[in-house]
């Protein structure tokens, strides 16, 4: 498993990424995002992780939980 940590300048960046990024990744982003109308639905149906960056410690719930299944299903 790895990660590829992507910092990107616009909210609709993410949308160019996906198309980069290899089969089976799947991209982490701000839960702001999914409020964005049809882009928030576009994520919400692609498999997107939200997370709330407001909140430190639902964040790292979040992204360790990810990891965690990561590790044990090896994937990428």
């Amino acid at each position: 498993p790895y990660v590829i940590v992507c910092n990107h300048q616009a909210s609709l960046d993410l949308m160019g990424m996906v198309e980069v990024i290899p089969d089976r990744c799947v991209p982490i982003a701000k839960k702001e995002l999914m409020y964005m109308g049809p882009v928030g639905w576009a994520c919400w149906l692609s498999g997107i992780i939200f997370i709330n960056r407001q909140k430190r410690e639902d964040a790292i719930h979040v992204i360790s939980q990810t990891a965690r299944i990561m590790r044990r299903e090896n994937v990428r």
